[in-house]
């Protein structure tokens, strides 16, 4: 594909940059779509995106649903089909701000406003519309070969409440129409799988408008919730943790001395209490360096690894809250390690082997990034430059693939994030490792060396799982809520056939769950066919035994399991089995 860049040039176009460029296009194509349907149209910033493209647009009394973009579709299939020529050209700063004026650019003229002085400013055109943009694009309108509007929602200019609400459409596109096609097939997919539809199925959690991004968790949930927790205490304890609480609220002074309320003020919840300002927690490493700090140390007693499961507040806009994936309390699995310096590569090196260790049992592929200093930092160009070079290390020693995401570190340290793909091809950032020479700094921590010398202890900050309740999402999509059996509610669904067959199904559930296995036992007057189907949208077990007057006169079972086949089995045999795939965690 050819492509025509911001100095004017037209080259092939790199088979890896082939997907964001048409989408970039794309962008182009829908505000020249949407200009020509709504002449009032004002538009601020249009990306293409990892997973398709969109533009912030400001049609001021008007509202744009997802009813009118097919409308918007049929008229980008129109620019496509008049096959219109990009051009690019470059404006000197004032004439550049003149031109989006005299088109009514108010975003375009701002954002001119926000660039350096000396920055280039180009701009591509196709028919009668002009963008700022640098590009580069497709030289044809009719090179748009496959696309589709996916949505409208709502988004501040500059990410800003302060700022005006405007609409965002989204869209995606593709080279070709059947990567548009599996891409779409995926879409219909992750809605049949979206955690919020199954979550309210199954009775695992509920969102409420009392309490905005402040889940609820049901019954259902909390099985799932408390397994996860005791998977985590269980390899933790194995590995060498301590478990520790810190408080919820605690004094300004703590988060000022952390950093914390330079660099995340904006999004922390703080309260008065006898006169005093106290913070509700974004995060609990603070908490865990007071914990660090309540005693001396002996250089003997490192590495300490201290795990909590905190649950911490954050503030997040309204319009960005989205079921579990995003909310403002959430549960997070933290460690906190307090090491040597030359214990440093060997912890890194276990913590990245634990997690991997979690993530497998999830049956979870990824790959790693190594995020380097960003600009809103603390600490020495020294300090940064040996944490970014132990992460490195440890990474190579593990043999691992990672690439740099470079000035994407934390704002004290450089960090690995693990990003997950699920059994969509989605991808997740959850589990992270952080280093960090900073917080041990500002709250002065020490430990005795083997010389009498006191020494700076190095931190590093990691999660497994991440947010819990991000994590539990994640976990209902990739699953689609037929977890694992360790991990199902329901493990075990028993289905009387007729009233004939009720006593012995009772009999057959109470041994289930003296057995420890989750069973529920469906007596209703309901035909089994209907008994089964629900049982598989609903509840979704891994297991559900149907209780017929055979099953009862032969004294066994019969079971179907998830590929809906069914076989008859002795229950004790059955039983002995499942009591081994819950202890396995198969």
């Amino acid at each position: 594909m050819k492509a025509l860049y911001n100095d004017g040039h037209v080259a092939d176009l790199p088979a890896e940059e082939v997907t964001h460029v048409v989408r970039h296009s794309a962008a182009h194509i829908m505000a020249q779509a949407i200009k020509r349907l709504y002449p009032e149209a004002d538009f601020a910033y249009g990306p293409a995106t990892d997973n398709g493209f969109y533009y912030d647009v400001d049609l001021g009394d008007k509202t744009l649903s997802e009813d009118d973009l097919p409308v918007i579709e049929d008229e980008m299939r129109k620019i496509v089909k008049e096959n219109l020529k990009f051009s690019v050209f470059e404006l000197p700063r004032e004439e550049a701000i003149a031109l989006m004026e005299e088109r009514g650019e108010k975003y375009k003229v701002e954002h001119i406003g926000d660039l350096p002085n000396d920055a280039r400013i180009t701009f591509f055109q196709q028919g009668e519309y002009i963008d700022m943009c640098v590009g580069p694009h497709i030289t044809y309108t009719k090179a748009l070969k496959a696309f589709k509007l996916t949505g409208v929602s709502g988004a501040y200019w500059k990410a800003d409440k302060a700022n005006k609400m405007l609409t965002r459409v989204n869209g995606t596109a593709f080279a070709t129409k059947a990567e548009l096609d599996e891409h779409l097939h995926m879409l219909e997919e992750a809605k049949k799988r979206d955690h919020r539809k199954i979550g309210r199925e199954m009775d695992l959690f509920m969102m409420r408008d009392e309490a905005p991004g402040f889940p609820f968790f049901l019954p259902n949930g909390m099985i799932l919730k408390n397994e996860l927790l005791n998977y985590w205490r269980e390899i933790h304890h194995k590995a060498g943790y301590v478990e520790i609480s810190t408080p919820q609220i605690m004094s300004k002074h703590l988060w000022e001395t952390s950093g914390h309320w330079d660099h995340y003020k904006d999004n922390m919840y703080s309260t008065v209490i006898d006169d005093e300002e106290y913070c509700i927690k974004p995060m609990n490493c603070p908490g865990g360096v007071l914990v660090y700090k309540s005693r001396p140390h002996s250089y003997r007693e490192l590495p300490i690894r201290a795990g909590e499961i905190g649950l911490v507040h954050r503030h997040e806009l309204r319009g960005a809250l989205h079921g579990l994936f995003r909310v403002r309390c959430f549960n997070q699995d933290d460690a906190h390690l307090f090491v040597r310096p030359d214990q440093l590569t060997d912890e890194i090196v276990g913590v990245v082997n634990l997690i991997d260790s979690v993530y497998q049992k999830f049956g979870f592929t990824y790959h790693l990034e190594l995020s380097t200093r960003p600009e809103d930092s603390m600490g020495s160009d020294e300090d940064w430059a040996a944490a970014e070079a132990g992460l490195r290390e440890a990474l190579e020693r593990l043999g691992k693939d990672y690439v740099i995401n470079e000035g994407d570190g934390a704002f004290y340290g450089p960090k690995i994030d693990f990003h997950l793909e699920d059994s969509l091809g989605r991808t997740w950032q959850c589990g992270t490792v952080q280093l960090d020479f900073q917080m041990p700094l500002n709250f002065d921590l020490e430990y005795t060396d083997a010389d009498g010398s006191k020494k700076r202890p190095i931190m590093l900050h990691r999660v497994a799982f991440g947010s819990i309740e991000r994590f539990i999402g994640i976990l209902i999509e990739h699953f689609a809520g037929k977890f694992p059996t360790w991990l199902a509610p329901c493990q075990v669904k028993v289905l009387p056939v007729s009233e004939k067959s009720r006593d012995y199904a009772r009999n057959v559930t109470e041994q289930l769950e003296a057995a420890g296995i989750r069973a529920v036992l469906d007596e209703r007057d309901e035909k089994i066919g209907y008994k089964i189907r629900e049982a598989r949208s609903i509840d979704r077990p891994p297991y559900m035994l149907i209780i017929g007057e055979k099953e009862v006169e032969a004294g066994n079972i019969s079971v179907r399991d998830r590929s809906n086949e069914t076989h008859t089995r002795e229950l004790d045999a059955f039983i002995a089995d499942v009591c081994e795939e819950i202890r396995t965690r198969r």
